[in-house]
């Protein structure tokens, strides 16, 4: 059709000198007024954190580290990152997150908790600046949940398979059903009693199940005492590691908001497209008035 186009040089020229400016700009007014909204409000934030890195496993080259005030759903503050800044891909969720801190606190606004995943540089970071950090559940969930397929798929433990998503209903129940860590635990750790049928614990922060007394219909259904496939259970549910990490679940907000953001991001910056720094960064920035 001999139709003539300007070229890629001309586009990023455009972009350079036009687009970019005006959506950094955009988005540091907009993020002004947010800031300035949040000091009226006391200056203390809840917020979620996490990374979004703009290729799976241990081969990205940008990390995107997005937190959400978790009262209003609103992006506070977003930081780009590159791998080679930071020694390695695995390092830029931590970096991220310490970019993102800062610039709160620089604008004297305190994070009063902060909701992510279980990222043990992040789990470090956070005690390090003394900032109360809870677990978001579903990534919790996500973690056990595979395990315990696994262990389902093998020929002594097919029962398990019946109890799946009792197990993880009981994962968010053991979480929202109360503010306090040692409660969480306590009514946790009593999922491996109902199993076998036993609703009475011995735990006296949580002495009984809390559902009403059902006659049973399917003996076969329990798991024995002393078999194969509660000594595994159990192994798994109260592991040291799994214990303490119920204790920090998060019992009001999650991270799904964000998870949902990162999702959107994708409409502006699909991860089959190579972008330079400044693109990626406007891409995400033009993201959040999707929001």
């Amino acid at each position: 059709m001999q139709l003539e186009i300007f070229q890629y040089e001309t586009f990023r020229r455009h972009a350079r000198h036009y687009l970019e400016p005006a959506i950094i700009h955009k988005w540091k007014t907009d993020q002004l007024k947010i800031f300035q909204q949040l000091h009226h409000q006391g200056g203390k934030v809840t917020v979620a954190g996490d990374m979004r890195a703009d290729s799976p496993g241990h081969s990205a080259k940008f990390g995107s580290y997005t937190l959400m005030h978790l009262g209003s759903n609103t992006i506070v503050d977003f930081q780009l990152v590159q791998s080679n800044e930071v020694g390695g891909s695995y390092h830029m969720e931590k970096e991220g997150l310490k970019r993102c801190l800062d610039h709160l606190e620089s604008n004297d606004l305190a994070v009063e908790y902060i909701v992510t995943d279980r990222h043990p540089q992040i789990q470090k970071f956070l005690r390090e600046r003394n900032i109360e950090q809870f677990y978001d559940v579903w990534h919790f969930e996500k973690g056990l949940s595979k395990k315990l397929v696994k262990l389902s798929q093998n020929k002594d433990c097919k029962l398990l398979k019946r109890w799946l998503q009792s197990i993880k209903n009981h994962v968010y129940w053991s979480a929202t059903s109360t503010t306090s860590g040692p409660d969480k635990v306590a009514r946790w750790t009593s999922v491996v009693n109902h199993l076998q049928n036993i609703h009475v614990h011995d735990d006296p922060l949580f002495p009984k199940c809390e559902h009403p007394e059902r006659a049973t219909t399917d003996e076969n259904k329990w798991l024995k005492p002393d078999s194969i496939t509660l000594h595994k259970v159990e192994k798994i549910l109260n592991n040291k590691r799994v214990l303490k990490d119920v204790q920090k679940l998060s019992h009001h907000y999650q991270t799904s908001s964000l998870e949902s953001f990162h999702s959107l991001i994708l409409r502006f910056a699909p991860n089959n497209v190579v972008f330079p720094f400044m693109g990626m960064l406007c891409s995400s920035h033009a993201s959040q008035r999707e929001c």
